[in-house]
C-alpha cells in the first residue's frame, strides 16, 4: 500500500513538471534504422519507436534538440488517417506520412513549434516519420521517394 502511494506521488509530480518542461524525456523503448531512399541516394535515421499509445502521445514532446540523424516513428496496426499537432514540442519538424508498401504519401515540411494546428495526412498512411524540420528539403526528400529498412519492413 505505501509502495503505491509513493509511486502515486511520484506521477503526480511527474505530470506536474511536464508542462514546465522540466519532467525528465523518457525516450521510446526500441531504436531502429530506417532508411529513406531519394534520386540524391539513400539516407539513414536512428529512430525511436512509438509503437504504444502512451509513445504515441507523447512523440517528441519536450524535446528541446535532435540529432540530424535521428528521429521517431510512429506505426499503426492498419492504414489510418493520421494526425498530429505540435503542442509542447519545442524543435521544428518534418513530418512524412507513409503508406503501407513504404512509398511517401506527403510531407509536412517545418511543422510550427508549440502549434496546436492539426496536422494530416493526404489520405491513409502506415507510418509517420518525423525528423528535424527543413532535413527533407535538405536531403531532396518527396513525396513518392521510399521508406524501408528493418523498422518498416518488420511492421509492414
Amino acid at each position: 500500500m505505501r509502495m503505491s502511494r509513493i509511486a502515486a506521488a511520484l506521477a503526480a509530480l511527474l505530470f506536474a513538471l511536464a508542462p514546465s518542461g522540466l519532467a525528465p524525456v523518457v525516450l521510446a523503448a526500441e531504436r531502429e534504422t530506417v532508411i529513406v531512399t531519394t534520386e540524391a541516394g539513400e539516407h539513414t535515421f536512428n529512430v525511436e519507436i512509438a509503437d504504444d499509445p502512451r509513445e504515441q502521445e507523447r512523440g517528441l514532446m519536450f524535446r528541446r534538440s535532435m540529432a540530424d540523424d535521428e528521429g521517431m516513428l510512429f506505426p499503426y496496426a492498419a492504414d489510418r488517417r493520421a494526425s498530429f499537432w505540435m503542442r509542447n514540442t519545442y524543435i521544428p519538424l518534418d513530418i512524412i506520412f507513409i503508406e503501407a508498401d513504404g512509398t511517401i504519401e506527403s510531407i509536412a515540411e517545418r511543422t510550427t513549434p508549440l502549434s496546436e494546428r492539426s496536422i494530416r495526412s493526404k489520405g491513409p498512411v502506415r507510418f509517420v516519420l518525423e525528423i528535424n524540420g527543413g532535413l527533407s528539403d535538405t536531403l531532396g526528400i518527396s513525396a513518392g521517394d521510399k521508406v524501408g529498412g528493418p523498422a518498416i519492413e518488420t511492421r509492414q
